[in-house]
């Protein structure tokens, strides 16, 4: 495998594994957004373990592709760590801010493909959605059967307090 993107987003994963790293899913979300071509989340069973998971990541990417993250937040208390390396973006949670949070049914529409990656394989991009006819342009209203245009009800009349006055119809009905 030649890509780059795809090599290190591989890496990630095994870096992940490496520390025992909980429901790993990489999300292909370069057709959902332009933030990122893909999410990668995984969980840790306590804040030490997403560090240490995050800690793997950004070493192994480093000595191994020579690649830092742009950005890393959350490090600290550590239930949602997050590392931006421009093109794939890490999300290391804690199982109850990913439970909490639920980035996985927020980017539902993504297609999970870290069996793929981690295979060495490139994921392929969905054929593209038919886009819906336009609709047809609504009609004006109808004109009565005399041909003038239909009459508007007037509007209530209101007291020196604002409030809507019935008018002598209305209470009749």
């Amino acid at each position: 495998m030649t890509d780059r993107i795809e090599t290190r987003v591989r890496e990630a994963i095994e870096a992940a594994h490496d520390k025992k790293a909980i429901d790993l899913e990489v999300l292909h979300v370069a057709e959902l957004t332009s933030l990122a071509d893909y999410f990668m989340i995984c969980s840790g069973s306590t804040e030490r373990q997403t560090g240490a998971i995050a800690d793997s990541i950004e070493e192994r990417l480093r000595e191994k592709l020579d690649t830092r993250p742009r950005m890393v937040e959350g490090v600290s208390p550590g239930r949602w760590i997050l590392m931006d390396y421009g093109d794939f973006i890490v999300h290391i949670f804690t199982e109850e801010t990913r439970r909490f949070y639920a980035l996985d049914r927020l980017w539902g529409d993504a297609r999970d493909v870290a069996k793929l990656i981690a295979a060495g394989e490139k994921p392929k991009q969905k054929p593209a959605k038919e886009e819906p006819l336009p609709e047809e342009p609504r009609k004006p209203a109808r004109a009565s059967a005399t041909g003038k245009p239909p009459k508007k009800k007037p509007a209530k009349a209101a007291d020196s307090r604002g409030v809507k006055k019935q008018t002598r119809n209305a209470r009749k009905k």
